[in-house]
């Protein structure tokens, strides 16, 4: 099928196509604009430095220490989501009233590649509840760590501030229409091929030649009511493909 051929099948639909963009759009508009919940987000950064014992100081920076300390965030990345940190959480702050399974949703824990900087974000409702929330885990951690692991190596690098004035992250109305009208456009493109594929009505010359397997000898035109009116009594009455058959009045 030749690139003309897609391009009629399309235009053939166009209202179709449309009428999918316009009703996923105004859909997703309406719901981004009037039911969907605001969602604000804020985040505490944490950094895990390399163990020293007391009194010890290290005169030059250990490659590999660090290398390990990296290593070592993607165990704490997971431990900061487990059931028995977010209950000390829900313990410690029964001010942030979110249960424990709560907390497992709201909160994401991050890290730069090759950094030993851990972000815990959390989401919510409010920007204050988000970044209590995010404050609460962060210094939750840090006093859990020692006993967990043996060593006190986390440090709260920054404590997200609760009367910051920040706008929602959520929902993003431009970035919800790009997505809606992509999918209604790929959605139609589809459907109008796949209606194409489905109608197996006759309409041309080549559809008679495809299914019956015999070449067409003559067509006879559409014959106008206006045709008559106006005195084309001469005009040919079948009129052969290629002018192979010709019939004159």
């Amino acid at each position: 099928m030749e690139l003309k051929q897609y391009w009629i099948i399309i235009k053939k639909r166009l209202l179709l196509i449309g009428l999918l963009i316009a009703v996923s759009c105004l859909s997703v508009g309406l719901y981004s604009s009037y039911y969907a919940k605001p969602q604000y987000q804020a985040s505490a950064k944490l950094i895990v430095n390399q163990y020293k014992a007391s009194g010890s100081l290290l005169s030059s920076i250990d490659i590999g220490a660090i290398n390990s300390t990296i290593g070592l965030i993607k165990t704490y990345k997971e431990i900061i989501r487990t059931p028995r940190m977010m209950k000390k959480v829900v313990e410690a702050y029964p001010e942030l009233d979110v249960t424990y399974k709560e907390l497992i949703g709201m909160v994401s824990v991050s890290s730069v590649n090759e950094t030993q900087v851990m972000s815990i974000t959390v989401r919510a409702e409010s920007y204050r509840k988000a970044a209590n929330v995010a404050n609460a885990v962060a210094i939750v951690f840090q006093e859990s760590v020692p006993m967990l692991m043996k060593v006190d190596n986390v440090s709260i690098m920054d404590q997200a501030n609760p009367l910051e004035q920040q706008g929602p992250v959520s929902p993003n109305l431009s970035m919800n229409l790009t997505v809606a009208f992509m999918l209604a456009f790929m959605l139609g493109i589809g459907l109008s091929f796949l209606l194409e594929y489905l109608d197996d009505t006759v309409k041309t010359e080549e559809d008679i030649e495809t299914l019956l397997r015999v070449p067409v000898l003559s067509v006879v035109p559409l014959f106008k009511e206006s045709d008559s009116s106006s005195g084309a009594r001469n005009a040919a009455v079948i009129t052969g493909r290629e002018n192979n058959v010709t019939l004159d009045a």
